[in-house]
């Protein structure tokens, strides 16, 4: 048989190579990290074998694709109205900045934009650990009208984590209160903690607090924090180092829950 091509695709920085007909469909794709080739029907394998022979790295286990495992069934059968994956980093700014940009000409910045700045700056630190078995979701929608800035799930756990905007302005924290260069200091971190305390009803498991400071020139802890982590955007890689939590199993299906739309709607 002759005519299949190899079509390279990359997803969250991982090769995937489609074997295709000259139609387009596929018959057979390579996996490089699982050293798979998932072959369609056993009439191609011969052929694929051959396709692929200038681009296989090593020894591959070749066979018929694995059966979807419950999560992926659930992520195939999602509306896509209803797939929170898809949402970038400040989702919910970006429309309400897209439906009212505010006046072109403004005395002080507007906060929405800091806002997003800050998510925009902690979504790219957090996508970053996709590959390594970890999730991110993004501007996780909640009654009334709050959010969840990003979520993350992986071998360490489950973790709602919160971005704050303090570029070149001096941070300090002191439990539940945090201060922002000159500005009244908030109780952000009660803010946080009600943040995973919703997430792990929603999702039925653990969910921890994390406060991701954006561009700080200093970031000052006044006493041991209570069942919180505050980190600066440029720490929030660490969370990769951490494991023994969750089964690859367990945390594609938490996966597969929290994107969801309907997940969220009773917390």
């Amino acid at each position: 048989m002759s005519g299949l091509r190899v079509v390279p695709t990359w997803r969250h920085g991982q090769e995937r190579l489609y074997v295709c007909l000259a139609d387009g469909r596929n018959v057979a794709w390579y996996d490089r990290e699982a050293a798979r080739v998932n072959v369609l029907g056993e009439d191609w394998r011969e052929d694929v074998l051959d396709a692929l022979g200038p681009f296989l790295t090593g020894p591959v286990t070749v066979g018929p694709p694995p059966v979807p495992t419950p999560a992926e069934l659930a992520r195939l059968t999602l509306h896509p109205d209803d797939d929170l994956a898809p949402n970038r980093p400040g989702e919910a700014l970006v429309i309400d900045l897209d439906r009212d940009p505010g006046p072109a000409h403004r005395l002080r910045p507007d906060p929405r934009r800091r806002a997003l700045a800050a998510e925009q700056a902690v979504g790219e630190a957090l996508d970053r650990l996709e590959g390594a078995g970890w999730h991110t979701l993004h501007s996780v929608p909640l009654p009334g009208g709050d959010r969840i800035h990003h979520l993350v799930i992986g071998p360490g756990g489950l973790f709602s984590v919160h971005a704050l905007y303090a570029r070149k302005q001096r941070v300090l924290v002191a439990d539940p209160m945090v201060g922002v260069g000159r500005r009244e200091p908030r109780p952000v971190l009660r803010w946080v903690r009600a943040d995973a305390d919703r997430a792990s009803y929603a999702l039925t498991a653990e969910v921890r607090p994390v406060l991701a400071v954006v561009g700080p020139t200093a970031l000052d802890v006044t006493a041991p924090l209570r069942a919180v982590r505050v980190l600066r955007e440029a720490d929030l890689s660490g969370l990769a180092r951490l494991g023994g939590v969750l089964k690859p199993a367990d945390a594609e299906a938490l996966h597969a829950m929290a994107r969801d739309r309907h997940t969220w709607l009773q917390v």
